[in-house]
């Protein structure tokens, strides 16, 4: 096994480097955090199912010999992913039904969602799209004529969200181009990015990806995925400040983990750290009823009544809309009740 560059030298990397030295063993993840595999619920079975995969930048963040560590959490595979949970399927929200032949996902009015890329930079266990045939409706070069074509046909459309995988890990050529074909279409007004790397791999915030974002005539609104208030270290604060000061309107979605976030002194410190780097807490999402992830479900109830606790201690800018995803619906759904006022 070839000796692990220092921190220093890591971060010294740029983003590629970076993450071609992310984590893909839980041996090797264990003894940089200090804990034996044997003190954990592991399970290789489920990593080969679904590969683990963690940056440095996310893993020096985790707490060293804990093993509840709620980054680690949302990382390492585990028994309970083998588990099957009732309600649970390998396209809980409907993606497949709502796919075109250009690799457009167009389920709601006035906005359509382009699968750029099945890759991301971080393995999140409880993700949506892990069983995700990605081979099939990835946004190929190909394939990418034909979605701007769909979208110059459709006046409606007055927005396009760049998901994935993580639109992010796509080179700057690719994405600038991409960028650049969309600005030209008239009636578009936003595009809007939902990535997880300025949080697990904040390097990727370049200068060029900045020239990038900030020359396109469409406003730009990037959504980043923060769970946990430890997530944000100086480096995430770095590239989130860079982007605010070039004028991207940054937004947080998370999703409510059980042992991750499922409780209001969490999710209090989330949102008050986010904002407190110019970010807006936006969504906290339901778990959605992915094969694999059933552990991590935290019930409705118990989430309206997290969500009544965060509201009395917040102002109400800081509170996260509570939302789910149904399968069919043309939007997400809130999750309110009378007495929350969520």
């Amino acid at each position: 096994m070839l000796e692990r560059r220092t921190e220093t030298e890591h971060f010294n990397l740029n983003w590629q480097q970076q993450l071609a030295e992310a984590f893909n063993s839980i041996e090797e993840l264990c003894r940089y955090l200090h804990i034996s595999p044997d003190d954990l619920p592991v399970s290789s079975a489920a990593g080969k199912r679904f590969p683990l995969r963690v940056p440095l930048n996310f893993a020096a963040s985790m707490e060293k010999g804990n093993p509840h560590d709620p980054l680690l959490r949302q990382v390492l595979p585990v028994n309970d992913e083998l588990l099957a949970y009732p309600g649970f399927s390998n396209d809980p929200v409907g993606d497949l039904r709502a796919a075109t032949g250009a690799s457009v996902l167009h389920k709601y009015q006035g906005r359509i969602l382009l699968i750029n890329t099945g890759s991301c930079a971080i393995n999140c266990r409880y993700c949506f799209r892990r069983n995700f045939p990605y081979a099939d409706l990835q946004l190929s070069k190909q394939k990418e004529d034909a979605a701007i074509r769909y979208i110059e046909e459709d006046p409606a459309i007055s927005e396009v969200i760049l998901s994935g995988g993580d639109p992010l890990i796509l080179n700057d050529a690719r994405l600038t181009g991409l960028i650049q074909q969309l600005s030209r279409i008239r009636h578009l007004k936003r595009i809007r990015i939902h990535s997880r790397l300025p949080i697990v791999l904040p390097a990727r915030i370049t200068n060029e990806l900045l020239d990038a974002l900030t020359q396109s005539p469409a406003q730009i609104v990037l959504v980043v995925h923060c769970n946990h208030a430890n997530e944000i270290n100086e480096r995430v604060i770095a590239a989130c400040t860079a982007l605010r000061n070039s004028g991207i309107t940054l937004f947080n979605q998370s999703v409510l983990l059980k042992g991750v976030n499922d409780t209001a002194k969490q999710l209090c410190e989330l949102s008050e750290r986010l904002f407190s780097h110019g970010i807006i807490p936006y969504y906290l999402h339901l778990l959605d009823k992915a094969n694999g992830t059933g552990h991590f479900e935290v019930s409705e109830q118990d989430a309206l009544a997290l969500m009544r606790q965060v509201q009395a201690a917040l102002p109400g800018y800081l509170v996260p809309k509570l939302v789910k995803e149904v399968a069919g619906m043309t939007s997400k759904q809130y999750v309110f009740d009378d007495a929350s006022g969520c």
